[in-house]
């Protein structure tokens, strides 16, 4: 029954009978329902949410006044934002890693104050730039003593067996969770890992055993009896998953943009000229949120972030993805966040009606978006017309710094050496032509000590 408007539930949070998020007046909040008021009361009396929120590792929120909008509300509060909603399968190996790590931690936390969780999901997990954070307040409940813990396979699905699956066979199978929106299937990454790791004891445990057990049991009318665990045993259980998770690495290595910046044709003088125009850009436009396309390592994306202003680092390899999310730790940065992605197939809609998990499209439009040394590898990399390249950049963003360049460039040349020249139209004029079909040119500035151009360009206004 609805109570109010036409509020409805955000796509993404409608399955948890504990309550929902809803947007109102262009505000976030969530509302409680009844069914949870008593895990709701003793996570705010038990020193749980002052606890988590101080250490960074849960998301704080305020209550409010506001009524609901269906029926059995107990309350509603409002949740601080995150500025950008990302998802695993758009995360580097560490921040994965990460995301696992912070879910384990929140949950020894919870044990502590009598309680746990009770999913372990990793759409649950936010990254507030290089941190994870635990962003669903409802996904808590009281601890009963002899009780396993009722989200150790979600965690196996989510964290455990793509980490594994990235670590010992081939980071790319961390994408199996685009597919997968309830998690890696444990039997399908026990027949993808190495036969020498089910003598791993972490992971012959967590994903070999346990991928058994559920083939074992999976036509069993009822639940395999004798399932009681003690609290010691729980705690070992967590301890167990924690020091697995921490073993798994991952070196970026062997990918083909990871060094870019030592292999461009870019003197140091064009480099550091290039830096200056894009701050120059910057300063001129002061935008709110900027996306950098192509980002590499965010050599680029940084000049935005030290201008706080809000960035989101995109690059289609895993290698650079890494290292600049790395990197942002070790920063500490506050203002950027890396992920994974492949502009010519971005994260589609998916799970219930294509809308539990949102498309890159749908998650923006950013104010300035950055696209440097990226259009060749668009039109002549991938066949795409500029026509279409301008319908999707005028889709995502209202200003937009861009750099064309040439045929003659060498890093054209390298694209075009194992390939026939099917690309008479690309040239700096029927770029510039394509582009003003849509976007009215601001500025322009030559790379000084290169055949580049970078171009400041602004949305026509309807």
């Amino acid at each position: 029954m609805q109570v109010r408007g036409t509020d409805a539930p955000v796509p993404g949070s409608f399955r948890d009978p504990s309550g929902f998020l809803f947007r109102r007046d262009d505000r976030l909040y969530r509302q409680v329902n009844s069914s949870y008021r008593a895990d709701y009361e003793r996570l705010m009396e038990s020193g749980l949410y002052k606890s988590l929120t101080e250490s960074g590792l849960l998301i704080p929120h305020q209550e409010t006044s506001e009524p609901g909008t269906l029926a059995g509300m107990f309350k509603v509060i409002a949740p601080d934002v995150i500025p950008f909603v990302s998802y695993p399968y758009e995360w580097s190996f560490s921040q994965l890693r990460d995301a696992a790590l912070a879910t384990l931690s929140v949950e020894k936390s919870a044990l502590g104050h009598g309680m746990s969780l009770k999913d372990a999901s990793a759409y649950n997990i936010q990254f507030r730039a290089c941190r994870p954070v635990l962003i669903d307040t409802l996904s808590f409940e009281e601890y009963r003593e002899g009780e396993p813990w009722v989200a150790y396979r979600q965690y196996c699905q989510h964290f455990l067996a793509p980490l594994a699956l990235m670590s010992h066979t081939d980071v790319r199978l961390g994408q199996l969770m685009r597919v997968n929106i309830d998690g890696i299937p444990l039997d399908l990454a026990s027949r993808l890992l190495p036969g020498k790791t089910k003598l791993v004891l972490g992971l012959a445990t967590h994903i070999h055993l346990h991928a058994q057990a559920q083939r074992r049991y999976a036509d069993k009318p009822v639940k395999p009896a004798g399932r009681r665990m003690s609290r010691m045993a729980f705690l070992g259980l967590i301890d167990s998953l924690e020091s697995t998770t921490r073993k798994f690495e991952w070196k970026p290595q062997g990918t083909e943009w990871g060094n870019y910046y030592d292999a461009t044709n870019y003197s140091d003088a064009s480099l550091d000229h290039k830096r200056q125009v894009v701050a120059d850009y910057m300063a001129r436009l002061n935008p709110k949120t900027v996306w950098d396309l192509g980002a590499n390592t965010g050599l680029f994306s940084r000049i935005a972030a030290d201008r706080g202003i809000p960035t989101v680092a995109f690059d289609i390899d895993p290698a650079a993805v890494e290292l600049n999310y790395l990197d942002c730790r070790k920063r500490d940065e506050k203002n950027m966040l890396p992920l994974l992605i492949d502009l010519t197939n971005p994260s589609p809609g998916i799970g219930w009606q294509n809308h539990e998990r949102q498309s890159l499209i749908e998650r923006g439009p950013c104010d300035t978006a950055l696209a440097l040394a990226l259009i060749h590898h668009l039109a002549i990399g991938n066949n795409l017309p500029f026509d279409r390249i301008v319908d999707f950049l005028a889709g995502i963003c209202r200003t937009l710094v861009i750099e064309f360049v040439p045929k003659t460039d060498s890093q054209v040349q390298r694209l075009l050496a194992t390939r026939e020249d099917i690309f008479p139209g690309y040239t700096k004029e029927g770029f510039e032509q394509a582009f003003s079909a849509r976007f009215a040119v601001l500025a322009s500035s030559p790379v000084r000590d290169s055949e580049r151009t970078i171009y400041l360009m602004e949305l026509h206004r309807p």
